[in-house]
């Protein structure tokens, strides 16, 4: 039987990256986005073990809805990957509430919804799964360059990783997250500028910024029948920026 996974966020960047490694390890992928079209057009490049649909992670009937849509079409989800986010580079005094919430509303609450609604739907059916979150330097050492709101609300998703993970162990759901640095993707350098993402990139101990397809291919590996010793961590790829 074919796997399936939903990727939110999968329309562009990271998260096209996490489906194509999937696609190609032989899952069935769910591309989640607030832009559908994008989302479709991505699926049509993955080809026929993808597909799109509309979701809005910050909203608890959108979650509800697109999750019935999943099951319906193609079965309950093995994997959920919680990729989806807004950055918006802001100095701290800079930051106004309406931003400060919406980015807490896609960050935070849409990796809590996401993974409570899905962790129940695995509990129904007394069903085993992985959860992958998309976690962030940033919520690890505080930076800056992203902006204290993505920062705090991703600090928050590794803690969520940890209380999902230690509630929904004992049912054999494993919950991890991945905490990239710097990566080399477009998005990079239009969130924060080029010529400050090329003096971050500078700056890397490695000399040059963390290659999503790394990022990818560790999802791959939590989301195997056999990583189920592997939950509740936070995994780090950031080209030796941040050590533990």
């Amino acid at each position: 039987m074919t796997p399936v996974a939903l990727i939110t966020g999968g329309a562009r960047g990271l998260g096209a990256c996490i489906a194509g490694q999937l696609a190609a390890g032989g899952y069935q992928v769910v591309l989640g986005d607030i832009d559908p079209a994008a989302a479709a057009e991505t699926a049509r490049r993955l080809g026929d073990g993808a597909a799109a649909l509309g979701l809005d992670v910050s909203s608890e009937s959108g979650v509800d809805s697109a999750l019935d849509e999943v099951e319906r079409r193609f079965g309950l989800p093995w994997l959920l990957v919680n990729n989806a986010a807004i950055m918006k580079a802001q100095k701290v005094l800079e930051i106004d509430i309406a931003t400060f919430d919406a980015v807490m509303a896609v960050n935070l609450r849409g990796t809590f919804l996401c993974s409570q609604r899905f962790a129940r739907r695995l509990r129904a059916r007394e069903q085993e799964g992985r959860i992958v979150n998309i976690g962030s330097l940033a919520g690890q050492n505080g930076g800056t360059a992203t902006g204290a709101h993505y920062a705090a609300s991703k600090g928050a998703v590794h803690t969520l990783t940890k209380v999902f993970a230690r509630d929904l162990a004992p049912f054999g759901i494993t919950v991890n997250a991945i905490a990239p640095g710097p990566l080399d993707l477009p998005s990079v350098g239009e969130t924060i500028g080029v010529e400050n993402a090329a003096r971050v990139f500078a700056g890397l101990p490695t000399g040059k910024p963390g290659d999503p397809r790394t990022v990818a291919r560790m999802v791959v590996e939590l989301a195997r029948p056999d990583a189920g010793g592997i939950t509740g961590t936070t995994i780090d790829i950031n080209s030796g920026l941040y050590l533990r």
